[in-house]
């Protein structure tokens, strides 16, 4: 096999998310060998000459294979911002998988990672390739958070149950992603509770207490106003994919675990405000008003200042309820913009994290496919994080 001298890769460098991915590894890991890649050499070069680069730049657009090639085939990780995935990341995953180059994204998109699955989960198990999606703000405090939960909790668990606070505005990468989504003819078992799910791993129980459906209401347990939350059925169904993998590896969260999520408010006027405008926005995606509508919102490469970023929130609270109905609150939050400033951090540290030993990893050496961050980075994602200012605590 050829030695790979490049760390990683970030290909889609040019957008809003790629260029915050580039300023991150230049600022904070300056001994880390990486270079920008994407589709407009004008533009990477303008990221170079932004950030006073010394490095190799990658022109590739995601339909060249042969182009994609030349990336994977010199970098250990590619970390990618291009989105939609859909549009532009399938023959990158191929290509990964082909060169054996772990890969990272921040894709929210299950429909197309669930076509990942099946074309390229096998082969990069064999391989021991990690392909990691949903890196980013989609779906780590999901995945991670309840992975780190139910470790803590320290013994099997009936349910976990995540509640979601946040301060920060959608990028325009996933704008974009949801009103594509309308003009694509997907199989509706595409977006089935269990979509993502490895065959044969749901149990008869778990599909009679899953539900996703979520009302307004006031939660004793967590003591605020609960209600639908605008990730929730992504980062669901990577929950439960991450579940099911890390049973195959005997290290699951227990046989009929059940995971539901839901936004949480202080205040009741808030928790009716914002599932309105919710059912407003699905309202708009599903009908013609959304070619009306998409031009006016913020566009793929767009995003907010850094005064906006900085004063951004995460917050994500996990009640977790043992086989004997025991129960325990964990809690996992962090600062900054969530849609940027903690996406950017977030599949920055993941990419890192396979730069490492694998046996540190869930599945340990040679362990591949299409995994989750829980099931692909676990605990050595978690020390990452942590050291870089996100909080991972029991609070009752």
């Amino acid at each position: 096999m050829i030695e790979k001298k490049l760390d990683i890769i970030v290909y889609g460098s040019t957008g809003f998310t790629g260029s915050l991915c580039v300023k991150y590894l230049k600022e904070n890991y300056p001994n880390t060998s990486f270079a920008i890649g994407g589709r407009n050499k004008k533009k990477l070069q303008a990221i170079s000459d932004k950030y006073s680069l010394d490095c190799k730049i990658f022109v590739a657009d995601g339909d060249d294979s042969e182009a994609l090639d030349k990336i994977t085939s010199q970098t250990k990780v590619v970390l990618s911002t291009a989105g939609p995935f859909h549009r532009y990341g399938s023959k990158m995953v191929a290509s990964c998988v082909k060169n054996n180059t772990h890969y990272v994204d921040i894709t929210g998109e299950n429909f197309w990672v669930r076509q990942m699955i099946a074309k390229h989960h096998e082969e990069a198990k064999q391989k021991g390739v990690r392909i990691v999606p949903a890196c980013g703000y989609d779906s780590i405090p999901s995945d991670l958070g309840v992975f780190f939960s139910v470790n803590s909790f320290g013994r099997p668990v009936k349910s976990v149950f995540s509640y979601h606070a946040m301060k920060g505005e959608a990028s325009g990468g996933t704008i974009e992603t949801m009103f594509a989504i309308r003009d694509l003819k997907l199989d509706r078992s595409a977006f089935g509770a269990f979509a993502l799910n490895p065959k044969n791993s749901v149990t008869d129980i778990q599909k009679k207490l899953t539900s996703d459906k979520v009302p307004v209401e006031k939660n004793k347990t967590i003591k605020a106003w609960t209600g639908p939350f605008v990730m929730a059925m992504a980062n669901a169904r990577v929950v439960r994919r991450g579940a099911a993998l890390l049973a195959e590896n005997n290290i699951g969260y227990g046989e009929n675990f059940v995971y539901k999520e839901s936004a949480y408010y202080s205040k009741r006027r808030s928790a009716y405000i914002t599932s309105f405008m919710l059912g407003v926005m699905g309202f708009v995606i599903i009908t013609p008003l959304r070619k009306i509508v998409r031009p006016l919102l913020k566009q793929p490469g767009q995003g907010p200042s850094q005064k906006v970023m900085d004063g951004g929130f995460f917050k994500c609270k996990f009640v977790v309820t043992g086989e004997d109905d025991s129960q325990k609150i964990y809690e996992m939050k962090g600062d900054g913009d969530p849609g940027y400033k903690v996406t950017s951090k977030f599949v920055c540290e993941s990419a890192l994290a396979l730069l490492g030993n694998h046996e540190n990893l869930p599945g340990g050496s040679g362990y591949g496919g299409i995994l989750t961050s829980s099931s692909g980075l676990g605990n050595v994602l978690i020390g990452r994080l942590k050291n870089v200012g996100i909080t991972f605590e029991e609070v009752s």
